[in-house]
């Protein structure tokens, strides 16, 4: 779909921002409008990868540096990325195709020449840890092994003085693995770190202690972790730093700790912790970590990057303050592609990397068909909030997208933003009728009669106002629909779940829905 001059400006000019406590910073643009980190100057302004890209665990191996983050419920999913230079990033592959079940903060390590990615899971066995490996990061990856550690989350990596590989996980605990990597070897340790303990007085959401990272320098090892919860007030999440010069301990807390915390709600980024501590191109270190744009938590927790630098007794110390301001970037580093185009024709005869289903069931892929430009979505479920909506993860402030759908059969099929099953909005149409989501379910009362089952949906969410509009004649006229809606709530606070507002395709019912040429832009903030 091709949108006239006039119909562009009028959409980025639709809708009023939500109050924030900052005026927006200024980003650079790259492909399709969206934000970028790089500002082509030697500097760059975060977030390094904007939208919903929490727990960040990064590998340095030789000159590239691959990165992944928490997928929650979205297949295909532990997505690799990819940087030479830690501020440029382009997605690679998914190295989880298949569900097994909520996916949090994973530890991406390569050992002996083999990559691996450990995988904590909540499912209906409760939580437990997986592991996946490769002989190329950019796959094929292995089945998922589940390594039967109940009870345990955000796993944290390390070859001790002995040798031996260790998995740390939160709460202080740690196990052993066989050499391979692909069992474990020996009791679970309940008492291997005490994480850090801030003032009684402080406002934080609770204790939470977790993501635990490791890694050695100059005779150290070094554990990096976080306390003080992951969301609820902005000043909760914190990064601290403990040493021992072997893994089986003592720990000692560093005496500047917290290294990295957000202290007032004035700042940019609310929230600020979960840390990988890594060596940048020229030798200098950085930290890459989640935090909260003010004001926009329907973003999600979005990845971040700080310089760090090693003080005289052998700790460090951040450098980068609220992150309010440009930084200059990693010396030595090659800049290369960042992001990625979230448009698709659909010509590829495949999913892109921008496409994750919420929730699916084991065999979710087999709704999904290709004919020449379409994408065919079988229905499933009554709703938007049951059918696993195809769902694209939005790193501005501001945006627009929007797709042509055919309807067939009893389904149907719409253009949204999704949270999770309770928290959602968007419009449909069937056959017959048009249909209205807004506050998590759909209004009867809203339903209007349609003739056509052809229908080009497009949406505009300027700082969290959403307004749509609907075209029956092939984009020659436009009805803006009488709702615009207000989602600033749909976010973690409200519902839980720790992921973002998506971008959703849906289709619901005894039908299909045909999808052709999406279109992704973002706007000027």
């Amino acid at each position: 779909m091709t949108m006239s001059r006039r119909m562009a400006v009028t959409a980025a000019l639709a809708g009023t921002a939500a109050g924030t406590a900052l005026a927006a910073p200024r980003f650079a643009v790259g492909t399709e409008g969206q934000r970028k980190a790089d500002l082509g100057n030697g500097t760059y302004l975060n977030p390094i990868v904007a939208g919903d890209h929490a727990d960040p665990t990064v590998l340095k191996d030789g000159v590239d540096y691959w990165m992944t983050f928490s997928s929650f419920q979205s297949y295909p999913g532990a997505i690799i990325w990819h940087s030479r230079d830690l501020v440029n990033w382009a997605p690679v592959t998914a190295a989880l195709t298949q569900p097994i079940g909520t996916v949090w903060a994973m530890d991406l390590i390569k050992h002996q020449g083999r990559y691996f990615l450990y995988i904590p899971v909540l499912n209906d066995a409760g939580t437990g840890i997986y592991v996946v490996y490769a002989d190329d990061v950019r796959g094929p990856w292995s089945e998922p092994i589940d390594l039967k550690i109940s009870g345990c989350i955000d796993p944290g990596h390390v070859v001790g003085e002995d040798g031996r590989r260790y998995l740390f996980v939160n709460g202080g605990r740690r196990i052993r693995l066989k050499d391979d990597g692909l069992a474990t070897d020996g009791p679970l340790e309940p008492d291997a770190w005490a994480p850090w303990q801030y003032p009684k007085d402080w406002v934080v959401e609770m204790f939470a202690p977790e993501g635990p990272k490791l890694f050695r320098r100059a005779g150290w090892f070094y554990l990096v972790s976080a306390v003080g919860g992951t969301a609820g007030p902005p000043t909760s999440h914190m990064v601290t730093l403990a040493r021992s010069q072997s893994v089986h301990g003592p720990w000692e807390h560093c005496p500047h700790n917290p290294i990295v915390r957000t202290r007032s709600a004035s700042e940019p980024w609310w929230s600020r912790g979960h840390a990988s501590v890594v060596e940048g191109p020229a030798g200098d270190w950085w930290m890459a970590y989640h935090g909260y744009e003010n004001g926009m938590r329907t973003l999600g927790r979005q990845a971040l990057l700080e310089p760090i630098e090693w003080t005289p007794d052998g700790w460090f110390r951040a450098k980068g303050g609220t992150l309010d301001r440009p930084l200059p970037k990693p010396r030595g580093g090659q800049s290369g592609r960042a992001g990625l185009a979230l448009s698709d024709d659909f010509s590829s005869g495949r999913l892109g990397l921008q496409w994750a289903f919420h929730a699916p069931g084991p065999d979710e892929a087999a709704r999904l068909r290709f004919e020449p430009g379409t994408l065919v979505l079988r229905g499933k479920g009554k709703s938007l909030a049951d059918c696993s909506p195809l769902t694209c993860a939005v790193g501005d402030r501001s945006y627009a997208a929007w797709a042509e759908l055919e309807i067939s059969g009893a389904a149907h099929g719409g253009l949204g933003l999704f949270y999770d099953e309770r928290g959602h909005v968007g419009i449909a149409f069937s056959t017959t009728q048009m249909l209205t989501y807004g506050y998590g379910q759909e209004h009867a009362w809203m339903r209007e009669t349609v003739t056509t089952r052809k229908v080009r949906v497009h949406l505009v969410n300027r700082e969290n106002v959403v307004t749509f509009r609907y075209s029956h004649d092939d984009g020659q006229t436009w009805k803006q629909h009488p709702w615009q809606m207000e989602v600033s709530g749909l976010h973690h606070n409200v519902f839980g779940g720790f992921v973002s507002l998506r971008v959703a395709l849906f289709s619901a019912g005894a039908g299909e829905v045909r999808i052709r040429n999406f279109v992704y832009r973002g706007l000027p903030t």
